[in-house]
């Protein structure tokens, strides 16, 4: 049986700075500046799909076009520039008239809320148990059609890349930057994967089949009675603990029976 003893020294063990690379989080590091910090994470969040060392390339090749200010970059740039700016751009299935569209979203939020933060909070119901709705209302505003970039949660979507940014966004710790005010951790919904769905499943928190945003609240929900004020505290850990260098998966549960 799992107990909140084992996760918080799984967490103790693998949620450090050395693990981070290769991970687009590691973008984040560049900008000091929360307003760039969180356009970027979405940017590089939004491209997290596909191979890592193929998202680290697309990724790091847009925020270089961007300059050192994304912000500055965006809100002073004409959208019909963007287009221009990103022809030939591609990631899988991601094409540079997508990207355009992405940053166009991001250009109408920021100049009318004002930081991207501000218009995530304009949709947060404080009645509500997570930050499902708002999230949906968050895809709306940013009005980007390319759902591999934006995905809707309306529609099933587990909308793994957008929790993965609000992670980033919202939580602070050695891993996770934060900078975001308002959003309680407690409502943040775990970054549902394959790979986290086969962890889940491990563990016992879910018997869903599908990664979808359904299994994605059925996990949160079991991190929350370990964690109430912060059910996403752990999935970093757990995730890298999968993928690092020397590390079997299967061997999940010798690893917390530690």
């Amino acid at each position: 049986m799992i107990n909140k003893q084992a996760l918080d020294r799984l967490y103790r063990k693998y949620n450090r700075i050395e693990y981070v690379h290769p991970d687009p989080l590691e973008f984040l590091s560049r900008y000091p500046d929360l307003r760039d910090r969180e356009i970027a994470g979405l940017i590089a969040s939004s491209l997290a799909y596909g191979r890592v060392a193929q998202i680290l390339k697309s990724a790091g090749a847009v925020l270089d076009r961007l300059g050192s200010s994304p912000h500055t970059f965006i809100t002073r740039t004409p959208p019909r520039t963007f287009a221009a700016l990103f022809a030939g751009f591609k990631h899988r299935v991601t094409t540079g008239a997508d990207m355009a569209e992405l940053l166009t979203g991001i250009r109408k939020v920021v100049l009318e809320y004002g930081s991207l933060n501000e218009c995530f909070l304009a949709g947060l119901d404080p009645r509500q148990q997570t930050i499902l709705e708002a999230l949906a209302r968050f895809t709306r505003e940013l009005a980007c059609a390319e759902p591999h970039l934006i995905p809707n949660p309306e529609r099933g979507s587990a909308c793994k890349r957008l929790n993965l940014y609000l992670r980033w966004m919202v939580r602070k710790d050695a891993v996770d930057p934060g900078g975001w005010q308002g959003v309680p951790r407690g409502k943040l919904i775990v970054p549902m994967d394959t790979h986290m769905a086969r962890i889940s499943r491990e563990l016992g928190f879910t018997r869903r089949k599908s990664a979808d945003m359904a299994a994605a609240l059925e996990v949160t929900a079991a991190f929350r009675a370990f964690a109430p004020r912060d059910p996403v505290k752990y999935d970093f850990a757990l995730t890298r603990f999968g993928i690092h260098p020397g590390k079997r998966p299967d061997s999940l549960q010798h690893e917390l029976r530690q």
